[in-house]
């Protein structure tokens, strides 16, 4: 059997899934996926110096095909010894063909290469959107492996135009997320004498 590519599939076999699945008869009105934004956070202590923002630069660029923007703090924090201006994250938003391409290689080669790997949560944030948390970069296979210095982790949002948590999961069950079974055992009948 050919692979189908999920740009395909999000054309085909997907709406007329999504269609018999939640009533909708108008098919401009399913629920799809407006963008992907892809994340990381700059710790200043641990990534201090240029090197490391080309460093994050370019792994992000690889992960994605296209470069990142860095993102300056918004106000100045003592605490946290920032101060307004100061780079602290580093964002990637992907539409469109290129989206979908991203989230085929995400959900068949990179989440099978995470150790101990048990499934995805089902646990939206409450508009149709689903968050992913990865805790090193070396699970993707386009990054060489890194130093253990030079880990770090990043968050894959996944933003959909489903107005509700059920419609955006019945959208991700349909594109193939690997969802947690949360197998508990059930009691066995026993007849009451």
């Amino acid at each position: 059997m050919a692979y189908v590519s999920l740009h395909h599939r999000l054309r085909n076999s997907i709406p007329k899934l999504l269609i018999k699945e939640l009533g909708q008869k108008n098919a401009l009105a399913l629920p799809r996926i407006d963008k992907i934004v892809v994340s990381t956070g700059i710790n200043r202590q641990k990534m201090e110096g240029k090197e490391w923002k080309e460093y994050v630069g370019e792994v992000l660029a690889r992960i994605t095909g296209q470069r990142p923007v860095f993102r300056g703090a918004k106000k100045a924090i003592s605490n946290f010894k920032t101060r307004e201006g100061l780079i602290v994250g580093a964002m990637v938003t992907l539409r469109g063909r290129q989206a979908e391409e991203f989230l085929d290689r995400f959900l068949s080669f990179t989440l099978p290469r995470v150790r101990d790997f048990r499934g995805l949560g089902t646990r939206c944030d409450g508009h149709g959107n689903y968050s992913i948390g990865i805790r090193d970069q070396s699970i993707f296979p386009e990054v060489p492996p890194p130093e253990a210095g030079r880990l770090f982790g990043m968050q894959v949002q996944v933003v959909t135009t489903a107005k509700t948590d059920e419609e955006a999961l019945v959208l991700f069950k349909a594109i193939g997320f690997p969802f947690r079974v949360d197998s508990k055992p059930k009691k066995p009948n026993t007849p009451v004498s």
